[in-house]
């Protein structure tokens, strides 16, 4: 053993010197043949074993990036050598430079991109040694730029993702490394390399998918690792012959693995390959027959078992280990979830939606029951985050199961999103975000849990039980607080086509929410000054909102939300007739008297009452909205005296009696009538001046003609 070892030492011993004197020679060589022969000897040592960042600086501050640039630009080889011997010397001198991570960044290496691509594409005999050589280079080359900053920015815009996708494609030595590129690429500029190499990519993964259908043996569950890269909404964006068979592969792939019976070391990869797809593809990854509503009822139960395994059976802090792969199963749960509600053209039978929903129900008690433990050190851990977004996926469609255990868990919920809430509140300062909230990246942050909370906590405040829960634990003032900030980000740029609709979503299930507390808990709104905030809001947001016609829907949400505060809130000095308080009503009466038109009916060959082309394509949205908004306008008017004369200077009582006299009776629905009725009968008790104007207007006779008795005795009473 001490004589192996003592010639070990003098072996390294020899190098070193060697190295050491090829090194004098480099720094003193007079010509290029003395500096190209202390090269050779140079690389030979750098070849033979590893060398340290001291030797390796040494050789870098003896040659530079100048000698190996002539070494690559050299065509020429001497007599005797190989043909890409000075290409060769030179990439081997370029990938010890890359083993320092500053040099691995310096524009000398990044400019060599385009070669390494050019060598990457070249044919290549597997035979030829020294050619194997400068490609196991480049690797290291790219391989090492690939880790520095600005390394896969720079690979992306000079076409390195298309150079391994052929070499991967071709089978040329060393496409195994490839493959590993690509994958890291792909982990840190997933879009951009889609955005300039989607052909090249889509080959890769159709080969890929193909190989994992094929394989029978442990190559199926490595795959499972690789295929995620290259997974991209993409598939469905360019779906033609090649992703369809991509997909088609995928999906018997997975049919094959899950299928049988699994380990968890084999079965965890397969159900994260399919999350990946789901989130890519939704369902359309599965085929619509009866064997792929078999696989997609299979997928969702595997699910929610490992969800339950996972959440009700382990430790808090073994749930950790697990995290990744539970994450994963929220992704085919939520896909569970739509496809249970889904109507029209639906993927599964309603019994196995049945028994998916009890099964899903299962998997929710043990959310429920894992974030019942977290603690507050967990409160930023994004699995709580995963893991309240999923439940609120299930809160938006199903409040009915769970009753109890939702309610308990209520005041973790609104703590949860009032502390991320208002940490975000803290790092967002006017000089630092100006930009961002007139762009789409200022809309959301990473943490908005109550954006996905909003759906579920409009059914829950209809509801006796859960209202009062939330009123105790402050949601009321957290959700007005929500409202500020997301009407801020819509209103800092009205233009902003760009803008996503989640901002809008998000106010328009306020709106539902605080609809819900304003006919169920009337004093709540009275004695909460952050329904005061509210209001002011609303006055001066409607009017500019209605100019937008994009968002008739939320003009629609917000003028009726005031409307029925306004009759609540009718002695605030707010609404006393105040600049503020006339243009929201006089963008109200604008709104509610622009819903309906005459038309002609083609039948019977008159006039019918119908709803205006304007609010027609969202007029199943609006319907609701617009009834409700005409009952708490009517109910406004003997609150404020200044109504009834805003009305009359809008013309509206002219337009909505000439509607009447236009239109024949029977074309006009009882609850329509009884809506006219409210608004004409409150003008008339509450105004001289408008019962002038009905009666020039024949609203006696109108009021006989459409059975508004009520009106009809006012009118008489004058």
């Amino acid at each position: 053993m001490a004589s192996h070892s003592g010639a070990a030492e003098a072996s390294e011993n020899a190098r070193s010197a060697t190295l050491e004197r090829c090194l004098i020679v480099l720094r003193d060589a007079k010509h290029d043949s003395e500096q190209f022969a202390a090269l050779l000897l140079v690389t030979k040592a750098v070849k033979a074993g590893d060398i340290d960042s001291r030797t390796r600086r040494r050789i870098f501050d003896a040659v530079g990036f100048t000698f190996p640039n002539r070494l690559l630009a050299s065509r020429e080889p001497p007599a005797g050598c190989p043909e890409h011997v000075f290409q060769a010397l030179g990439l081997t001198l370029l990938a010890c430079f890359c083993t320092d991570p500053e040099l691995a960044g310096h524009s000398q290496i990044l400019n060599k991109i385009p070669t390494f691509n050019n060598i990457l594409a070249s044919p290549s005999d597997p035979d030829d040694g020294s050619r194997s050589s400068m490609i196991d280079d480049v690797y290291q080359c790219l391989g090492a730029v690939l880790a520095t900053p600005r390394g896969p920015k720079e690979l992306v815009s000079q076409g390195t993702v298309s150079a391994l996708c052929q070499a991967y494609l071709n089978r040329s030595y060393g496409c195994d490394r490839a493959l590993e590129l690509l994958v890291g690429l792909l982990a840190i500029a997933e879009t951009k390399c889609w955005q300039r190499a989607t052909p090249d990519l889509m080959a890769v993964l159709s080969r890929l998918s193909e190989e994992f259908h094929r394989a029978e043996d442990m190559t199926k569950f490595q795959l499972c690792d690789v295929l995620p890269h290259f997974v991209s909404p993409s598939l469905l964006l360019t779906r033609n012959q090649q992703s369809s068979a991509s997909l088609c592969n995928l999906y018997r792939g997975l049919v094959s693995i899950l299928s049988s019976k699994l380990s968890q070391s084999q079965r965890d990869p397969a159900l994260k390959l399919a999350a990946c797809l789901t989130q890519a593809c939704g369902s359309e990854w599965i085929p619509a027959e009866r064997a792929g509503s078999k696989f997609l009822a299979l997928l969702v139960n595997l699910a929610c078992v490992e969800v339950r395994l996972s959440l009700e059976e382990l430790d808090p802090a073994d749930v950790d280990e697990k995290q990744e792969v539970v994450t994963a199963c929220y992704s085919l749960i939520e896909l569970g979830i739509l496809e249970c509600m889904r109507e029209e053209k639906p993927r599964l039978r309603e019994a196995q939606k049945l028994q998916l929903v009890r099964i899903m129900e299962e998997a929710f008690g043990a959310v429920i029951h894992y974030l019942r433990q977290v603690g507050e050190q967990k409160l930023r851990d994004p699995f709580i985050f995963a893991s309240v977004r999923i439940l609120s996926a299930w809160l938006a469609e199903e409040t009915s199961s769970l009753k109890q255990e939702i309610c308990d868990l209520l005041p973790f919920l609104i703590h949860y999103a009032k502390t991320l809430f208002q940490e975000e509140d803290k790092a967002r300062s006017l000089s630092q975000h100006a930009a961002e909230l007139s762009s789409p990246q200022g809309s959301l942050w990473p943490r908005d849990a109550l954006r996905f909370l909003l759906p579920g906590l409009c059914h829950l405040t209809a509801e006796d039980g859960p209202r009062e829960i939330l009123i105790s634990v402050g949601a009321p003032a957290l959700l007005c607080q929500y409202f500020l900030h997301q009407w801020e980000l819509l209103a800092s740029d009205p233009h902003a086509a760009a803008l996503p609709d989640s901002t809008e979503i998000s106010l328009q299930t306020s709106c539902g929410i605080f609809l819900n507390l304003v006919v169920t808990a009337p004093e709540l709104v009275r004695r909460d000054k952050c329904f005061s905030s509210l209001m002011d809001v609303l006055l001066k947001s409607l009017p500019a909102l209605l100019l937008q016609k994009d968002r008739l829907v939320l003009a629609a949400n917000i003028a009726t939300l005031g409307l029925m505060m306004a009759r609540i809130l009718g002695s605030s000095p707010a609404l006393q007739g105040t600049p503020p308080a006339q243009d929201f009503f006089e963008a109200a009466i604008c709104f509610l008297s622009q819903a309906h038109v005459a038309r002609v009916d083609l039948a019977s060959q008159g006039s019918a009452v119908a709803v205006s082309p304007a609010y027609e394509e969202a007029w199943a949205d609006l319907r609701e909205l617009w009834f409700l908004g005409m009952q708490a306008f009517a109910s406004c008017v003997p609150l404020f005296p200044w109504l009834p004369p805003a009305v009359l200077r809008s013309r509206w009582l002219d337009d909505l009696l000439r509607l009447l006299g236009q239109a024949a009776p029977s074309s006009v629905d009882l609850e329509l009538v009884t809506a006219l009725q409210g608004v004409l009968l409150e003008l008339a008790r509450a105004s001289q001046q408008c019962r002038d104007a009905i009666a020039l207007q024949q609203g006696r006779e109108l009021a006989n003609l459409y059975g508004m008795a009520a009106l009809e005795q006012c009118l008489c009473e004058q």
